[in-house]
């Protein structure tokens, strides 16, 4: 079935087509129809798989209806809650570009920026608001949002929500929207804590799971290879200078190694972008609009970027530092390979990390394939680096060998 067949708005069928939306995918086949009924939908889908345009296509229509038949403007009618800025920014686009030729006012609210203009569109009239929790509760007690004419609320990456400590402030805004509501929870896991928040927020859900046995794409070629926590920067220095065109996205496990591994990359002479939780908003979005243009072609991130966020064209994916929650490793590698295009994902493992690989092998449910690094090779990647001069590391790497083999040949004496 073609969206073109589907019983919504021309105006959405006309940005649909302009953005080349031709079929649905398997999450948007089975959650736009139960939310066109005003069905509660508890929707389990990986990111990448639509379900941002599975909830934002019919949440769009039902809201440009309303406004056709004259119902009062602007109205805040769906809140989309999601657990982090760059998502709610990311999510508001596509309710934007999908509902281009719609009369539907929606508006991103993130923290880390100044408010007074996201309280002028406030004023103005909002349909649709996409929202982190923090800001929102701000404006929530500034008397500013008007949680009374909610028809529909949308719960976005719920299971990171919970992760995050979110589970009160959305059972909070349950208790501000008007008894009859709907409510579309949408999730990349389902287990038991996230059953018990689905269930006390949904009643009698559409349950909807799109989830294939192999959890990581198979566009992704991914592999691992053995490299000590101190020589992670070499390896990282020589892939990037055989690969000048490809896009790299670096994934590490706080802000500090975020910003020791740019200030490495510095050192030799590679430009590259930073970004963590720790950095303010507009500087984030600067970033992220650099890495997406492909201005500068290396981003070095924490996992504050491995959920949800789009970016075109990753050529690789970097695990600098594997991470310490499984399942973050196909969500980081999620990043690559997606749409059509092939993506290559490489983990930098060291042995004290050996406990953490077995963990997301045994979360994926196969092993991950190894590169073998021979010694010669190991040696030749350090000696590659530029950032101690290449005679010295060559010389102490001669003198090495011709020591060992002046011991082996005293030795055989």
């Amino acid at each position: 079935m073609k969206f073109e067949q589907y019983n919504i708005s021309p105006d959405i069928k006309e940005s649909l087509a302009e953005l080349g939306f031709k079929r649905p995918t398997d999450i948007q086949y089975k959650a736009i129809p139960s939310i066109l009924k005003g069905e509660d939908v508890l929707a389990i889908a990986q990111t990448g798989t639509g379900k941002t345009a599975a909830f934002a296509i019919p949440v769009l229509h039902i809201i440009q209806q309303q406004l056709e038949r004259k119902r009062p403007q602007h109205l805040l009618r769906c809140l989309v809650m999601v657990p982090t800025r760059e998502l709610a920014i990311q999510i508001a686009g596509v309710f934007e570009q999908i509902g281009q030729y719609t009369d539907v006012k929606i508006l991103g609210l993130v923290g880390g920026v100044e408010q007074e203009t996201q309280i002028k569109a406030l004023k103005r009239g909002v349909d649709v608001l996409i929202a982190t929790p923090g800001r929102m509760f701000d404006l929530l007690h500034q008397q500013f949002i008007d949680l009374s004419s909610v028809q529909i609320l949308v719960l976005d990456e719920a299971d990171h929500m919970l992760d995050l400590g979110f589970n009160k402030d959305i059972a909070d805004v349950k208790r501000k929207l008007p008894r009859q509501h709907q409510t579309l929870f949408f999730s990349a896991t389902i287990d038991l804590k996230i059953k018990d928040l689905a269930y006390a927020m949904v009643r009698n859900p559409i349950r909807i799971q799109v989830s294939p046995q192999d959890p990581v794409s198979k566009n992704v070629e991914h592999a691992f290879a053995w490299v000590e926590m101190d020589d992670k920067r070499f390896f990282l220095e020589r892939l990037v200078k055989e690969l000048p065109d490809a896009k790299i996205l670096v994934f590490v496990r706080t802000k500090v190694r975020a910003e020791r591994v740019e200030a490495a990359m510095k050192r030799v002479d590679i430009e590259s972008l930073v970004m963590h939780g720790g950095k303010e908003q507009d500087n984030r979005l600067e970033v992220m609009e650099k890495f997406r243009s492909g201005e500068v072609k290396l981003l070095i991130t924490t996992d504050v970027n491995a959920r949800g966020i789009d970016i075109p064209d990753v050529d690789y994916v970097v695990n600098y530092d594997l991470p310490d929650v499984p399942e973050n490793y196909v969500h980081r590698i999620g990043r690559t390979g997606r749409g059509v295009k092939k993506g290559q994902a490489v983990s930098f493992c060291s042995k004290e990390e050996k406990e953490l690989l077995e963990a997301i092998q045994a979360y994926i449910g196969k092993d991950i394939r190894e590169m073998t690094i021979d010694k010669n090779a190991y040696r030749e990647t350090i000696a590659f680096s530029e950032e101690t001069p290449h005679n010295n590391w060559r010389q102490l790497l001669e003198e090495g060998n011709k020591a060992a083999e002046a011991a082996q040949k005293k030795k055989k004496k």
